[in-house]
């Protein structure tokens, strides 16, 4: 049991403050606490729905593929604006499985066959509501059947990056990959692919 098991939430608004890409809002809650009492609270939440996110592994090579990409946050950091992950996208409302089979095709061109479910995870719950699907599939060479490289019309410009998993792995502590949702899966091929 819990001290939160006796808490309430009632939501007093939900107003939109910028909707685009991404939908950024304000919510203002009641917020009962454990002891009875009720705070008013107002966060600012960035809404971005379901995400998908996949490990391709060749188990004959013992290589992983990753994509190289631009990421304007980074570049605001003052770090390195190409970043090297995962395939990963929204779902679109599709369902999961299917929503990181097209990315995989858009981003790689690899056709996969059903990919492997890992788990599930929200990369930044205190403001962001993205709840990221991890995949897992193994490919190989003859999987490749189109160029890759992301969709022209969402300007995507893609590098194909194929690295053995163990360098892969070993760059995260180099920082030289730096994208959560790839290092939580590096993570698990490290534990779980021996």
């Amino acid at each position: 049991m819990s001290k939160f098991d006796e808490t309430s939430i009632t939501v007093v608004e939900d107003k939109t403050l910028w909707k685009g890409w991404s939908h950024l809002r304000k919510m203002v809650f009641d917020y009962v606490k454990p002891d009875g009492s009720t705070k008013r609270l107002s966060w600012e939440v960035f809404d971005r729905g379901h995400a998908v996110a996949i490990l391709l592994y060749d188990p004959l090579k013992k290589t992983t593929l990753l994509v190289r990409q631009f990421r304007i946050p980074a570049y605001m950091m003052g770090d390195k604006p190409f970043i090297l992950e995962v395939p990963a996208g929204m779902t679109d409302g599709e369902a999961a499985k299917d929503a990181v089979t097209r990315e995989v095709v858009e981003e790689t061109g690899y056709h996969i066959g059903e990919p492997r479910f890992l788990f599930t995870a929200y990369m930044s719950p205190g403001a962001v509501t993205e709840k990221i699907h991890f995949f897992y599939s193994e490919i190989t060479d003859a999987q490749k059947l189109s160029k890759g490289g992301g969709l022209e019309e969402e300007h995507e410009d893609l590098e194909l990056v194929e690295l053995p998993l163990a360098e892969a792995v070993e760059m995260i502590g180099r920082g030289e990959i730096v994208d959560g949702k790839t290092i939580m899966l590096l993570q698990w091929a490290a534990l779980n692919l021996r």
